[in-house]
């Protein structure tokens, strides 16, 4: 399994902004502990679609030392649109 960063391009709150995604959910969250990152400060199900950590620029190099893949935007949308599947999975399973 692979965790993912794109590019630190969305300005907010005078920061550059990135997204954190993974292969896994539960991958997700295990790479998102060891950088620090907090749960609460996931967004995904129900909160929003799209499941996912943002990273400032200085979170995304420690991510990509930490092993993250630095990615393009193509990868990044073809690792939600899997990650989006898993949840949708993970629901129906669930009901």
């Amino acid at each position: 399994m692979a965790v993912y960063v794109d590019e630190a391009i969305w300005s907010w709150q005078g920061r550059k902004w990135c997204h954190l995604l993974a292969d896994d959910i539960d991958e997700l969250h295990r790479f998102a502990a060891t950088l620090g990152l907090h749960r609460f400060s996931y967004q995904g199900p129900p909160k929003t679609p799209s499941p996912h950590y943002d990273l400032t620029a200085f979170e995304r190099r420690r991510a990509i030392v930490h092993g993250a893949v630095p990615c393009d935007r193509t990868k990044i949308v073809m690792v939600l649109r899997a990650l989006r599947r898993q949840v949708a999975i993970r629901s129906a399973m669930r009901a």
